[in-house]
């Protein structure tokens, strides 16, 4: 390691940047709960995480690393592109059909019936639509902060109130906390595991063992959009087949490399899932294309392996890279790595933007952090090189 990494390692101790050094004092919250001393502790509905600053959309196009969206460099599967050429023909019908096909793929994938699937555009649309489904009527809902958003903000904008957890020294979510915060207003509890966008994990027989009593309450909503690129993930879908009022959601705009073509899929009780379509017909949103991309797809396993190694070693090399420039990253089990940054977020964005790299910045808790999607090697590569100019 060169003088001036080390240099730059010193400076950020010294002035407290590492994730280790901010510790804050803890607040009172209506339930228990241990303050994380990365992020301390949180108020009650004002999030730790907001995204102060976001890249402008038409700088996109010139990027030399696009690593702000969580995106599959790879994808999609030769054989999904392949898939969606052979089925732009059907076109001209509606996709009744061809989701009935690939609900019932997808039921014997994941060991449930077929009426207990339900397709989407995306997993995006599945957590905006059970919010509607559970929420039109107020109450509050339950999950770790910071986290994933989406959900929480629909729930909030049609009245209900959120009751943000933060998550534990080790990053995973404070499970008992959360179950201590159920009270008979709550509509659900929504875990993201693995975690976005910490890239953390909570143990799933914690996740289990939770679920199971919790349940009996209220609906537990495990949003799983990273677990295929876990090493040796389990899905909390078992949950589901014992007959738990459990929701799994899953995506393809991940390992899959369709975010752009827009599926997704809820396994749950044919209740829930009945629940969804008495408010809308979440298959009239999805193009008979991506459908059979879809497909095609599931079964490409040689795609999906390759694309889970080669991500593998991106993040490897990206984690111990931050590492070696001082910073304090957390270690993932995903697509991307959260870590802090010395600078403030607009200036450390608008920074790397010039560079030709696109990131994600967050305040969380008031300290600057960077989220960074791993892209091929050599855009990762030049990603490092960039930091290291920037900050060097």
């Amino acid at each position: 390691m060169n003088s001036s990494n080390l240099n730059r390692r010193n400076w950020i101790r010294k002035t407290g940047l590492g994730a280790g050094a901010m510790v804050l004092g803890a607040q009172v919250i209506p339930w228990t709960a241990k303050a994380n001393p990365a992020f301390g502790m949180s108020p009650l509905f004002k999030p730790m995480l907001v995204e102060d600053h976001k890249v402008i959309e038409k700088n996109l196009a010139d990027l030399k690393a696009r690593l702000l969206a969580n995106e599959n460099p790879y994808g999609p599967s030769p054989k999904a592109v392949q898939a969606l050429k052979e089925a732009a023909i059907k076109g001209n019908r509606y996709v009744y059909n061809s989701s009935m096909e690939f609900a019932e793929m997808l039921a014997d994938k994941e060991g449930v019936k077929g009426s207990q699937i339900l397709i989407s555009p995306g997993s995006t649309d599945i957590l905006e639509k059970f919010a509607f489904a559970t929420c039109l009527k107020g109450g509050n809902i339950i999950s770790a902060d910071p986290g994933y958003m989406s959900i929480v903000n629909t729930a909030r904008a049609i009245g209900a109130t959120w009751k943000n957890v933060p998550l534990k020294e080790d990053y995973s979510h404070d499970l008992k906390a959360m179950e201590a915060a159920v009270d008979e207003n709550t509509r659900f509890v929504y875990i993201c595991n693995p975690n976005n966008p910490t890239g953390t994990i909570t143990p799933i027989e914690e996740i289990k063992s939770f679920a199971k009593r919790v349940s009996k309450k209220v609906p537990v909503f495990i949003d799983e959009a990273y677990i295929e690129l876990m090493d040796g993930g389990e899905s909390a879908v078992s949950l589901v087949q014992e007959g738990y009022d459990v929701i799994i959601c899953r995506t393809y705009s991940k390992i899959h490399g369709m975010a752009g073509l827009r599926i997704g899929y809820m396994v749950a009780s044919e209740d829930r899932v009945e629940k969804i379509m008495e408010l809308v017909r979440t298959e009239m949103g999805i193009s008979v294309t991506s459908l059979y991309a879809a497909m095609a797809s599931t079964t490409d396993e040689e795609f999906l392996n390759k694309t889970k190694m080669l991500n593998g070693e991106a993040r490897d090399y990206v984690y111990n890279s931050l590492k070696d420039l001082g910073y304090d990253p957390i270690k993932s089990h995903t697509s991307f790595i959260l870590y802090p940054i010395n600078i403030p977020t607009k200036d450390f964005a608008e920074k790397m933007l010039e560079m030709g790299v696109g990131i994600r910045v967050f305040t969380i808790n008031d300290k600057p952090y960077s989220r960074v999607s791993m892209g091929t090697m050599d855009e990762v590569k030049y990603f490092i090189e960039s930091l290291d100019q920037i900050t060097g």
